[in-house]
């Protein structure tokens, strides 16, 4: 199977997580069934600066983001970090995280949480 740019859909979310901005997101699946129900979400996020996605925790799925263009700040069960291109980020199940840009950059990084 492949899936065309244009085939994928998009979704603005504002103040995700209570974070700051609205939140871009191009989803690269259209159902779990594509992550043989393993998943819930393979996207590419996309934060303006001044974006960003609240700290949260996860429960019973897990996250790993992709940084796949700028530089962002990152909460790591609250510990914080820099992340840019190239760098992974691995939310376990039951620990939490964020991410902001605090740039005047876009920052874009794929997502894929993983059911527990």
């Amino acid at each position: 199977m492949i899936r065309r740019k244009d085939e994928c859909s998009i979704e603005y979310r504002e103040h995700m997580r209570d974070g700051d901005g609205t939140v871009r997101l191009t989803h690269l699946i259209s159902e779990p069934a594509e992550l043989n129900d393993k998943g819930r979400l393979f996207a590419k996020l996309t934060l303006e600066p001044g974006c960003s996605i609240g700290y949260h925790i996860h429960e019973h799925d897990s996250e790993l983001f992709y940084i796949l263009k700028g530089t962002a700040e990152y909460s790591d069960n609250g510990e914080i970090y820099e992340v840019s291109a190239g760098d992974v980020t691995i939310c376990p199940v039951g620990k939490g995280h964020s991410i902001a840009n605090k740039t005047d950059e876009v920052v874009e990084f794929a997502a894929l949480i993983l059911y527990e």
